[in-house]
């Protein structure tokens, strides 16, 4: 078919080329053109003024210029000494639509169509047109849609011009009916099916969407089939064939795969070979697979990707490291040799930043720790990648490496970023179940002026609070990291008509800090501050325990001296939305001789992110607070405006926000004695029915959760879902502690961050909990808005 398609186009070419004798071209011609400039005809042409025209040179003319594709019609024609060139123009496509494709982007499928040349500007030919038809049809047909339709329209239009409207009509994709592996022996179909990402239909294949044949998915499979196996032994499996077939009506899918299982093979010896670079010994401890254990790739992958990542951190940037498996058949097994190839120990000649429209390239720079000049280290570029991550300043961030050009021991290494929105001026609108509306204003900028320093100004407003904050931090104080910050806070707590105990606290506070980086991942913060704070009780209406408190103080007005000092330890590879990694951390802080009362506090918090497996990633927390008073005030209980608090929306989910932990009756007896609870937690003769929660001096916190990969939530740096257990309480010291009066709940937490602001929805149920806990319970629990 070919060659007849070529005879014909030969044949039509020689008769456009009309016959006559050879002469010497003195001018050149163009007719038909409307749109193509005529030196751009002439630049395809491989005749000249001067030369001598002949058939065989005509025809090759012709051939140039229908190689352009700008024209459907070349004819070459003489007037005396003239050559004479009729053309006839290809139109040009004015428009270019695409109507009902849901499974591929439009995006996409354009970027796929420029690459054929049928884009909007572009000359317009059939033929391109044709073969998009079928490879749009091919690329359905992988997704499993075998009745899909494409139908190109093309309209003329004046001026030359044709419209493309290219419909689209998916249908739906054929469904696994059944999935067949024959031979296997070892193992169930149950059990090597358990990875693969296609299945027959279930009851959640609604949203996973897994019964939906794929021939990708299919390769993918069969891959971790072969996996499956050779990562138990099994060193010579293989698959003997692999059979799809459709039903007659394009619906139904039907898989079938012929495996060979083989025999188990043991590793008989692990040899290192080539150029080692290291010791051999340090190397060997890097080597996952031993003499005589089974034989399993999964391990031998992992130890090439270990050494090969030692070797990259010492500047092999471009190590490689080769298995060969010597199988023993007759005595089922495998010799093992791992061939090292370190290639050219490499340097980074250069850094160069990309993207950072606004972000000077200092503020990027002094967070690499992979210097110019020196040997290439790829655990310095991954701890590069996180601390710029971590700046909040960019929503992407990728570094790649190159070879300098004519070098073979240099590497440029490119930091590409897009920039995300560093500020703000937002007025925001939320709502808790606990604040009830909050309202909030605020000014901020994270990188000032493409500096990295950070400044904000805001407001806050609900039902019994009231906040106004400004604060600034300059980061890098020194070239070493070293941190200022400053902190001016005004805020009014009136829990007047709320559940807590009523009273009401205003402070005026002034801080500033400074944050010392120790290593990478150690940093050690210390800081000073004064405070006002002014206390209003009301007899009758406030728990009599706190008015004793207050009247044995002596003062409304309590000042406070307070030094700060603490210390963090952070591994996260994320800050939204980490999946490996953790946080340790102690902060205490003391109000020095002189405050109106003599105070210390003690916070202690330890997280951990491990990723499981699937998607999975599990998250351990737990959280102590402790205060007291010491010095000549050590007679005094801690403070009642400065207690810890337990329950809520962030911590133990379930119950309303601080309510957990000692509560008190408002009012006294007859006698001048407090009121007490009873066993439900309601007061009897008391302006409230319900004890109101005070908070205590000691709270423990502790939470495991995991969040959950699920198919509709594919960005965890927007959502993210998980399964959650929470316990703790708050006690009035660390004496009253006891296990017991531990409360605990289980639910489920989505976490949006919403473009009015972070989101957070539980779903809790308590299954350890007390009478008095009843009043307070909460199934469902959210926040949304900006909180300052």
């Amino acid at each position: 078919m070919k060659r007849i398609a070529a005879l014909i186009l030969l044949a039509s070419l020689s008769a456009q080329a009309l016959a006559f004798e050879p002469f010497v071209v003195s001018d050149i011609r163009i007719d038909g053109l409307t749109r193509i400039a005529q030196g751009t005809v002439l630049s395809y042409l491989p005749i000249e003024k001067g030369d001598t025209l002949t058939d065989d040179r005509a025809q090759a003319a012709i051939r140039a210029l229908y190689q352009t594709k700008f024209f459907s019609d070349v004819e070459v024609d003489r007037q005396g000494s003239i050559m004479v060139i009729k053309v006839i123009e290809r139109p040009a496509i004015a428009k270019l639509t695409l109507r009902g494709n849901k499974d591929i982007k439009e995006d996409d499928l354009r970027k796929g169509l420029k690459e054929i040349g049928l884009s909007e500007g572009e000359t317009f030919d059939r033929l391109s047109l044709d073969r998009v038809q079928q490879e749009l049809i091919r690329q359905y047909y992988n997704r499993g849609k075998y009745n899909v339709s494409v139908d190109p329209h093309v309209t003329r239009l004046d001026r030359n011009r044709v419209a493309i409207d290219i419909e689209i009509r998916e249908g739906k994709a054929a469904k696994i009916r059944e999935i067949n592996v024959v031979g296997n022996k070892a193992f169930t179909d149950k059990d090597i099916r358990s990875g693969f990402e296609q299945n027959t239909s279930n009851w959640l294949s609604w949203y996973s969407k897994d019964d939906q044949y794929s021939r990708e998915k299919l390769s993918g499979d069969l891959e971790k089939l072969g996996s499956y196996y050779m990562d138990r032994g099994y060193a010579d499996f293989g698959i003997d064939s692999t059979q799809v077939t459709i039903a007659p009506d394009k619906r139904e899918m039907y898989i079938s795969a012929s495996v060979k299982e083989g025999e188990i093979y043991t590793v008989s010896d692990v040899k290192l070979l080539g150029e080692l670079i290291l010791p051999e010994d340090m190397l060997r401890k890097l080597v996952f697979i031993h003499k005589g254990e089974i034989f399993n790739r999964k391990a031998i992958e992992a130890s090439s990707d270990a050494i090969k990542g030692i070797l990259a951190n010492l500047g092999y940037a471009f190590a490689k490291v080769t298995p060969i498996p010597k199988l023993d058949r007759d005595n089922r097994t495998v010799d093992l040799t791992l061939f090292i190839e370190p290639g050219k120990r490499v340097y980074v000649r250069r850094v160069v930043f990309q993207g950072n429209t606004r972000t000077e390239d200092d503020v990027m720079r002094r967070e690499l720790r992979q210097l110019e000049g020196t040997w290439y280290s790829q655990a310095a570029l991954d701890r590069s990648k996180t601390r710029l991550d971590r700046l909040g300043y960019f929503k992407t961030v990728k570094i790649d490496k190159a070879l300098v050009p004519g070098t073979d021991d240099q590497v440029d290494v490119t930091v590409k970023v897009e920039e995300q929105s560093a500020g703000s001026l937002m007025f925001g609108v939320g709502y808790s179940q606990y604040s009830g509306i909050i309202l909030s204003a605020s000014v901020s900028q994270n990188n000032f002026l493409g500096t990295g320093d950070r400044f904000s100004v805001g407001a806050e407003t609900s039902d019994y609070y009231k906040r106004v904050n400004a604060s600034y931090v300059n980061p890098y104080l020194t070239d070493s990291g070293i941190a200022l910050g400053y902190n001016a806070t005004y805020s009014k707590l009136d829990y007047g008509d709320t559940d807590f105990a009523n009273y009401t606290y205003s402070t005026t506070a002034f801080s500033a800090y400074l944050n010392i980086p120790v290593t990478d991942f150690d940093s050690v913060t210390a800081g000073l501050g004064i405070s006002s704070n002014k206390i209003n009780t009301s007899p009758g209406f406030t728990p009599q325990p706190l008015i004793d408190y207050q009247n044995k103080v002596g003062n409304q007005t309590i000042h406070s001296w307070t030094a700060n000092l603490g210390w963090s330890h952070d591994t996260r590879n994320g800050y939204w939305a980490p999946t490996r990694g953790g946080v340790m951390s102690i902060s205490s802080e003391i109000a020095l001789p002189g405050s109106t009362v003599s105070y210390y506090t003690i916070n202690t918090d330890l997280g951990h992110y491990w990723p499981v497996g699937r998607g999975f990633v599990l998250y351990l927390d737990g959280k102590l607070g402790y205060g007291n008073t010491y010095g000549t005030d050590k007679d005094l209980a801690f403070p009642f405006w400065n207690n810890f608090f337990s329950g809520g929306v962030r911590d133990v989910r379930g119950f309303q926000d601080n309510t957990l932990g000692p509560k008190l009756c408002s009012g006294v007896n007859a006698d001048g004695t407090a009121i007490a609870p009873d066993k439900k937690g309601q007061c009897t003769n008391s302006y409230y029915n319900y004890a109101q929660p005070i908070g205590g001096a000691f709270k423990v916190l502790g939470t495991a959760q995991v969040f959950l990969p699920l198919p509709f939530l594919k960005d965890v740096n927007t959502a993210r879902v998980s399964w959650f257990m929470d316990v703790g309480n708050v006690y009035s010291d660390f004496g009253a502690f006891k296990a017991k009066d531990l409360r605990a709940s289980t639910g489920l937490s989505l976490q949006w961050q919403a473009p009015i602001g972070p989101l957070i929805i539980n779903f809790a149920i308590p299954f350890r909990d007390q009478d008095e806990d009843k009043h307070y319970e909460e199934r469902i629990q959210f926040t949304f808005g900006s909180q300052f």
